[in-house]
């Protein structure tokens, strides 16, 4: 018998009916098993019954009430971590681009919770539910850069709270198809679920949230930039369709774009590149960097040398 287990769901699928969801979640189970457990109000989601035909929503919290089936656990693995701080209250982790940072429906290893997992033992937070221990924030599989990963509920807290606030220093390294118009300038546009595509963010004046981001051009190469940008929210794939909406998408991003000359990336040319917060015991402000990846470099290096910069 398991027991109560807190389910977030990965944006890959949202839009899903609940019960074909929690049947590929569940190993082992028949989407009729999940059905009855919904009927017999097993399941809620944001804390009350649905019915099996509930689509799901990255915003939701299910909660499987204690029953017959056994859920999928993360589990640890020796994978190694990239630590740049460490203390008994929180770390901060240097992701590697490719690497999921937490367990979800077709992708239950090789996660950077997996890792966290066996590095930390028991030390980490509570709050975000069994496949989520620690996970404060998260930056996309194809994101490089860092990361802060709670290892206590009253760490998570403060660090969540800072967060809502838009408190947190998120600063990104990325380099986009085109020239922007302005060195410097400000996306205020707000981001929500594209409606033709569920699977996707866009901006967009329904069901959405505020959205701002700050950028600024490092230096201009043929048909490319390198910027910086800044983070004052941090909506899902912000810096991805803030940069889209502008026309120019991240390189290597072909959800967003679709830049052929970038495809051999294989995923977006982004890196969080510096993180900045009040520790939430100490009170003290800590700010950390992370140099750009090979990848990233990789792709600098090769613009410079067709266009030695613009």
């Amino acid at each position: 018998m398991m027991s109560e287990v807190i389910i977030d769901v990965p944006q890959d699928y949202e839009g899903e009916r609940i019960d074909k969801f929690l049947s590929i979640l569940v190993e082992s189970t028949s989407r009729n098993a999940i059905q009855k457990l919904i009927e017999n109000e097993k399941v809620l989601v944001n804390g009350k019954p649905v019915n099996k035909k509930y689509k799901v929503t990255a915003d939701d919290e299910i909660v499987m009430l204690p029953g017959e089936l056994k859920p999928l656990d993360a589990q640890p693995e020796n994978i190694p971590l990239d630590i740049v701080y460490e203390d008994e209250h929180l770390l901060v982790v240097n992701k590697p681009r490719g690497m999921v940072v937490h367990p979800a429906p077709g992708n239950y290893s090789g996660t950077l919770v997996n890792a966290l997992l066996y590095h930390c033992k028991d030390s980490l937070s509570g709050i975000n539910g069994i496949l989520r221990p620690g996970i404060v924030h998260r930056i996309d599989k194809d994101t490089s850069g860092l990361l802060i990963v709670a290892k206590n509920d009253k760490a998570h807290m403060g660090l969540a709270e800072q967060i809502k606030e838009h408190s947190f220093t998120r600063e990104y390294n990325a380099v986009v198809v085109g020239h922007l118009k302005e060195s410097v300038g400000t996306v205020n546009a707000p981001i929500g679920r594209n409606p033709k595509d569920r699977k996707k963010m866009c901006v967009t004046q329904n069901n959405s949230k505020v959205a701002v981001t700050h950028y600024t051009v490092i230096e201009d190469y043929e048909g490319y930039s390198h910027i910086s940008l800044r983070l004052e929210t941090g909506r899902t794939h912000q810096i991805r369709v803030h940069m889209a909406h502008l026309g120019h998408p991240v390189a290597g991003d072909f959800v967003y774009g679709n830049d052929k000359k970038s495809a051999y990336l294989n995923g977006q040319c982004l890196h969080a590149i510096k993180i900045g917060f009040v520790h939430p015991i100490s009170g003290e402000y800590l700010e950390f960097t992370s140099d750009l990846p090979d990848y990233f470099k990789g792709f600098l290096g090769k613009l410079s040398s067709t266009s030695g910069g613009v």
